[in-house]
């Protein structure tokens, strides 16, 4: 990023105090705007973003972190804001939040915009064709419908499988969709940072990366770095959607981390935590961010956001504050992960406000509906098996006990990121082979019927093929071609 200015006619004043990443500047001579880029006397590199005013003064933040700084630095004006690239030439690079690469590319000077500017017209109301996007793995296609334009949630702990199961989703749903002219826009926001070199070298390999656009600020990057990531990320999303009409799918790796970035931001500035010690603006910047990855006329938005909870408790704050925002919530579990099913997801409490006959149909609605109950009532029989033993159950509550756990191994799978760990390939079910196998489970066939496959026995056909395997009964269309069209009653 650079930046030119005149140095007698910009001249704003000099640094008064330093405090972390704060640098607060004596206004004397003209006044920057909020959210300005301020460049400091012979250090072009260093680049200081105003925050607020206070006391004629204005709070910045230290955007490099660099230690060069020193009270009574004369600063001034660029007449600029943090900018990113946009546009075709971005497609298969990785930037960090100022626009700058990380993948050892060429810098791309045109074409920018700034980060802080929302774009578009969106349409709360509008009834509009929706879209059901399979990604092939069952959980996921059968308790929170992926629709086209709408936001789903892989909420979890530490270590319980999020990041692996957003990869395969990339995996599965990019290759799917690689014939109707989408697109995909990652965000990766305080996470480790060979999550991200693997998730870049994967993208490679499979030839997706050339219609991808990255965008990392890792947790080495300073909170300022971090909480600019998403907003980066959403500006070159916008333009792609409004400027060429099309279809994104916006994939974020960490959500929770965008608001860990702004509450310590917060802190560094010397800014008074609201409850559950976040800063008190983070909600508000959180739903402006989630506002703006909304579909338009033009094109639409799909997002998928990992969501951190910390120490588990599905109760804090931030976690309920982004839940909000999301019509699907694929709630992992540390016990079902402990247990090894893989993905570990809890059956009972994932939900989806898209779960509905109008969207999804009425088949799988009852469906749902059925396995949900199943699953409630197996949570209460575990008590009583725990005290007097399975065998004490009645005929019907031992044949519902046995489908839950049938139904827990159905629902397990083997993912194609992961096959270089586990040796196993993987495997993609399409939306109907899912169907029949929760109805073979909850409605046995007669005797001599050709049985479902069930979940973890059979590697199913990757996106591009036409057809599943012959070892699958039950032939269905190309998942590259899994979408369905229904419409939303209001």
């Amino acid at each position: 990023m650079t930046a030119t200015t005149d140095t007698a006619k910009d001249y704003v004043g000099v640094i008064h105090s330093l405090c972390g990443l704060m640098a607060e500047i004596e206004i004397v001579g003209e006044r920057p705007e909020k959210k300005e880029l301020l460049l400091v006397d012979n250090h072009p590199d260093i680049f200081l973003e105003v925050h607020f005013f206070r006391a004629g003064n204005a709070v910045c933040v230290n955007l490099t972190n660099s230690p060069e700084l020193r009270c009574g630095q004369a600063v001034r004006r660029s007449h600029q804001k943090v900018s990113v690239p946009v546009g075709p030439q971005t497609l298969g690079r990785v930037f960090n939040a100022l626009g700058q690469p990380l993948d050892e590319g060429p810098q791309v000077p045109d074409n920018r915009r700034a980060i802080s500017q929302a774009s578009g017209v969106k349409h709360y109301r509008k009834t509009q064709k929706m879209e059901l996007l399979q990604t092939g793995l069952k959980v996921i296609d059968f308790l929170t419908p992926f629709v086209k334009g709408r936001k789903i949630g892989i909420v979890g702990g530490a270590g319980v499988g999020k990041t692996v199961l957003t990869m395969e989703m990339i995996h599965n749903v990019t290759q799917s969709s690689s014939a109707n002219k989408g697109l995909s826009i990652y965000c990766g926001v305080g996470e480790r940072i060979r999550e991200g070199n693997e998730l870049y070298e994967t993208l490679k390999e499979t030839d997706v990366l050339k219609n991808t656009v990255m965008f990392f600020g890792q947790m080495d990057a300073t909170p300022a770095i971090r909480s600019m990531v998403g907003p980066a990320a959403a500006t070159a999303a916008e333009y792609f959607r409004d400027e060429e009409g099309r279809d994104i799918l916006f994939f974020v790796d960490n959500i929770y981390r965008h608001i860990q970035a702004l509450t310590e931001l917060s802190t560094n500035l010397g800014l008074i935590p609201s409850e559950g010690g976040y800063a008190p603006t983070v909600f508000s910047e959180l739903r402006r961010l989630e506002d703006r990855l909304s579909s338009t006329e033009q094109g639409s938005i799909t997002s998928v956001q990992a969501v951190y909870i910390p120490a588990d408790d599905l109760s804090d704050p931030a976690v309920q504050a982004i839940s909000q925002q999301l019509d699907s919530v694929l709630v992992l579990s540390r016990a079902i992960a402990e247990s090894g099913i893989r993905p570990a997801v809890d059956l009972l409490k994932t939900t989806s406000s898209l779960l509905t006959p109008q969207i999804v149909g009425e088949r799988h609605y009852q469906l749902a509906g059925k396995v949900q109950a199943i699953m409630q009532k197996y949570e209460s029989l575990k008590n009583i098996i725990a005290i007097v033993g399975e065998n004490e159950l009645s005929p019907a509550d031992r044949t519902d006990y046995q489908n839950a756990k049938k139904l827990i191994d159905f629902f397990s799978q083997d993912f194609a990121v992961a096959e270089h760990l586990t040796g196993k390939p993987g495997q993609y079910f399409t939306l109907e082979q899912t169907l029949d196998g929760i109805e073979q489970i909850l409605s046995p066939r007669p005797a001599g019927a050709q049985p479902v496959a069930a979940g973890g026995t059979a590697p199913a056909a990757p996106p591009q093929s036409a057809a599943p395997p012959a070892a699958q009964p039950h032939a269905a269309a190309a998942p590259s071609a899994t979408q369905s069209p229904v419409h939303e009653t209001t």
